[in-house]
């Protein structure tokens, strides 16, 4: 754990150390979650979960080498199979 010392700017901007958004994969726009514990502050990265989760299904879906079409190809039978599988026996 590290502490740094920020400066209040004027309309209330703060700015993050480069280390600290380098570290953390910070943008500019980036959004953030301030958490107010009473007089003590807990600034946090707002976790975009979807999109990351949809770059990491991209990247494994390429890493299998299969196409869009590979996806679907199926995709009413199976849907089919499951639907008697669940409400049907």
């Amino acid at each position: 754990m590290s502490t740094k010392t920020l400066t209040l700017r004027g309309r209330g901007t703060l700015t993050l150390p480069k280390a600290l958004r380098k570290k953390y994969g910070l943008e500019d726009g980036e959004p953030l979650t301030l958490i107010d514990l009473d007089g003590a502050f807990v600034l946090a990265p707002k976790l975009l979960v979807v999109p990351k989760l949809v770059a990491e299904l991209e990247r494994l879906r390429e890493a299998a080498g299969i196409g869009v079409d590979g996806l679907i190809e199926g995709l009413d039978e199976r849907r089919k199979q499951t639907y008697e599988k669940r409400y049907k026996s």
